[in-house]
Formats: structure tokens, sequence, C-alpha cells
């Protein structure tokens, strides 16, 4: 069967091959008569897996800073803080809304309404109750396996969740996105969370909205108020948590 699998992999890479040598000649013959770029075969480049019906994507990726703008154009704080969620979402929500990032390993990132500087979540350096709005998007299950060189703790995510619930003010919105289905950590990539541990560790905030990407999320999308049981029976599921401190 492997060898099967080889000699499949080997003629369709060579009749890819054959396909572009192909359309290189006949793109230089309609090239020739309005030549009006250098076209030599020593300056090619193949890319031969895009064509495809439709545009791929890693939807957790996608779905979670699309769902944490959304919450921010209904919210409009005067400023946000974010800690260590992806550079593709504070880089394009700080042309609408200020924003300051924090991360372990700070980006060289430099854009108007935008700042970034170093932090440790384990240890953060704000005033008790001090954040109007903040967020911290899959970062936590990182948090103590050592994957980033930090140091190992197995509550070290635990630690980091303290510190967040810390610096929120009386009323502040978090946007919390986490891993969530059936328990499990794997290492030292992330952890795994159930619905009902993310909840307990945040009991003294107000669930305001919950959003899931699920297993089957390519054909699904965002499942708004997605069932404790919904949640759980996923491998690895997105969890997209907007919270409210109580006051």
């Amino acid at each position: 069967m492997k060898i099967i699998k080889f000699i499949n992999r080997k003629i369709k890479k060579y009749n890819a091959d054959k396909k572009f040598r192909n359309e290189f000649v006949v793109f230089k013959e309609l090239s020739s008569e309005n030549q009006r770029f250098n076209l030599d075969w020593r300056d090619r480049k193949p890319c031969l897996n895009d064509k495809t019906d439709t545009t791929g994507f890693d939807s957790h990726c996608i779905y979670h800073p699309a769902w944490a703008a959304r919450v921010l154009a209904r919210t409009n704080p005067k400023i946000h803080i974010d800690i260590s969620s992806a550079l593709e979402f504070v880089s394009v929500v700080s042309a609408f809304i200020p924003i300051k990032f924090y991360d372990y390993r700070p980006a060289k990132i430099y854009l108007n309404n935008l700042t970034s500087e170093k932090i440790n979540v384990s240890s953060l350096p704000f005033d008790d109750a001090s954040i109007e709005s903040l967020s911290c998007m899959h970062v936590i299950e990182h948090i103590g396996l050592g994957r980033y060189d930090d140091a190992l703790n197995p509550d070290g995510d635990l630690d980091a969740i303290n510190e967040l619930k810390r610096v929120v003010a009386p009323n502040g919105n978090l946007l919390f996105v986490t891993p969530v289905g059936k328990p499990k950590i794997m290492f030292n990539a992330h952890r795994i969370y159930s619905y009902g541990q993310i909840i307990d560790y945040f009991k003294d905030f107000t669930l305001v909205e919950f959003a899931l990407v699920p297993d089957s999320r390519k054909d699904v999308g965002l499942i708004y108020g997605a069932s404790p049981e919904i949640v759980d029976a996923q491998k690895y599921g997105c969890g997209c948590f907007w919270f409210v401190k109580n006051q």
C-alpha cells in the first residue's frame, strides 16, 4: 500500500510538472507580440497546488479574530489592550480602535494606533481592575508547556487566567478564546478545555456571548450559543467567550 501511494505521488508530480512546462511555453508564445516583462525559464517559481474550487483557510485563525472584531465594533472602546493574540487581528482592528499589544515575544510592527511591548501574561504589569477592554485569544492554552521557552508549569494557564481576571475593571470586557472539547494536553503544543472548565475559571464574570468554531468548521462557520454538550463533543473546537466582570 505504501509503495502504491508513493508511485501515485510520483505520477501526480510528474503530470503537474509537465503541465507547468507546457503552460510556460504557451504563455511565452502568447507574450511574444507584446512582451512587457522579461520572461525567462530560470525565473520560474512553480505554484502547483492552488488550482482549487475554493480558497482554503485555517478556520481557527480566521473565525475567532472575525468574531472578536465584531464584538469590538459593538463595544467600541476608547482603547483596547490585547495580550498575545494574532497579529493580523490587532493590526487590522487598530485602524479603527487604538490598541496596545503585549507579547512574551514582542513583534516589531510599526503602525499608527498600535504599540507592541514585551510582557509575561503570568505577571501582568497592570493595576488591579484597571482595564476596560481586554483580549487574550488562543494564548492561555500554551502557558507552562515550554513551547515558547517559558517555564514548565502545569498550572501556568491558571496563573495567567488569574492575572487576566485581576486586571479587568468592573463591567469591563474580556474576549477570551481557547481550544475546547474533550479535555487533554497535547504536549507541548496546547491544552484543550471543556466548556465547564472555562466557565468555572471565570465564575466571577458573566458570559455575554459564546461562539464555537466546531470540528466541522469548514462547512459551518461560527455556531453562536452552542450548548455545553456540543462543545464537549469536539476534538479540537475553538471556543470564543465574551465575558464581563461582575461588580
